[in-house]
């Protein structure tokens, strides 16, 4: 099994394309899933915590076949709500996207910040 990947960056529009090809570079195969899961959970970060934020991302393999993806943030104030937008609207359908797509997921509260994971399959 690799060993982890950690990146730590602000949480800006322009770092999510990045993350997401080194992260498909990282598990060395396609993994449109778990590039979807980072995608989402680093938007909801730039959207609901702030642009710029400081954050850690991690992706590592749990079994053969399954990757977990964490994002820290540190704003432990700020809760993941999953609503359903109109057909009209543009966006709040991330965590509904994940929800979707991940095996599982949840949320670690700290004194100091929140980490949101997932764990996703992988061919």
């Amino acid at each position: 099994m690799r060993p982890p990947l950690v990146l730590e960056l602000l949480a800006l529009p322009k770092a999510v394309p990045e993350v997401r090809r080194t992260v498909r570079e990282h598990l060395g195969v396609p993994c449109p899933d778990v590039q979807l899961c980072v995608s989402e959970l680093l938007a909801n970060v730039i959207r609901h915590v702030g642009e710029g934020t400081p954050v850690s991302v991690r992706v590592r393999g749990t079994v053969p076949g399954r990757a977990r993806i964490e994002v820290t943030d540190r704003e432990p104030h700020t809760w993941l709500v999953i609503r359903h937008a109109d057909a009209e609207e543009e966006s709040g359908r991330g965590l509904l996207l994940l929800d979707s797509v991940a095996l599982r997921w949840g949320v670690t509260q700290g004194p100091y910040g929140k980490t949101v994971w997932c764990e996703v399959a992988v061919s």
